[in-house]
């Protein structure tokens, strides 16, 4: 997946530099992102029927008595998400800006609401980027550029998610993990979560390449296959936070922010 960013990273700086001489491949690019998009929307109608299979087989395979284990697993990866969003996100708010966190989080809760239930950091581009305009008053110009960016890189609750993971599996097949293979999870992790695509689940996908870096096998996505849509949807809210207080930093600093529509009570 890194590879093919840098590749498209690429591809786009050289199609701004040619500007109406690649009109056409601009135009190509543009349409087929409107047809992925339109995709992404018939498969999140059709996500709860797949949900509902996978938690069905889950609890069907390994029986009531393995849920206060996978319980245990959920609060975990819920509370290391609650620390990265109202703890670290915050204090950089309040840190390099100055705002009040608690105003930013009551203006952006509706977003978080709308990531939560669509498990999709892709859709939620376009409500982001107009409710930082409208109610925070972050200039298009820097919001337009670090929405979709922070949206295809910036997965911090998939890599928080993909390490708790790990160490659950390990426990799981009785596998010591030593020093070297936490750093190895977390440097993996974080490379793997990079090149995460901003659709439901895909989290999955990458954590193969986590657990093989270890050496743990791919079959232990199995056991956390048929919860994970409900840490999906919780990750996705943090990761759209994130990318939405890096936003209102970038504004802030350039001194492309209306602060008077920041500190308007929330209607």
């Amino acid at each position: 997946m890194l590879p093919i960013i840098l590749f498209a990273l690429l591809v786009g700086i050289i199609l701004a530099m040619l500007g109406e001489n690649v009109e056409t491949v601009g135009n190509f690019f543009s349409q087929f992102n409107d047809i992925m998009m339109e995709m992404t929307v018939i498969v999140m109608k059709l996500a709860p029927y797949g949900v509902f299979c996978l938690i069905a087989k889950t609890f069907s395979g390994i029986g009531f008595g393995a849920f206060v284990p996978l319980l245990k697993y959920m609060i975990s990866v819920v509370l290391a998400l609650m620390v990265q969003c109202l703890i670290v996100y915050m204090s950089m708010l309040k840190g390099f800006t100055g705002l009040s966190p608690i105003r930013f989080l009551k203006k952006f809760l509706p977003v978080m609401g709308f990531a939560f239930s669509t498990a999709t950091s892709s859709a939620t581009i376009p409500l982001s980027i107009d409710t930082l305009h409208k109610k925070m008053g972050v200039s298009k110009r820097v919001s337009s550029f670090t929405i979709p960016l922070g949206a295809t890189i910036n997965m911090d609750g998939t890599a928080i998610m993909q390490g708790v993971a790990v160490v659950f599996a390990a426990q799981a097949f009785g596998m010591n993990l030593s020093p070297a293979d936490y750093l190895t999870v977390i440097l993996t992790a974080t490379l793997a979560s990079v090149g995460t695509a901003g659709v439901p689940g895909v989290g999955l996908i990458t954590l193969s390449m986590v657990f093989q870096s270890i050496g743990l096998p791919v079959e232990a996505i199995a056991l956390i296959m048929g919860i994970d849509r409900i840490l999906d949807m919780t990750r996705t809210a943090v990761n759209i936070t994130g990318d939405a207080v890096c936003t209102t930093i970038v504004a802030y600093q350039d001194n492309a922010m209306d602060q008077m529509i920041f500190n308007q009570d929330p209607s």
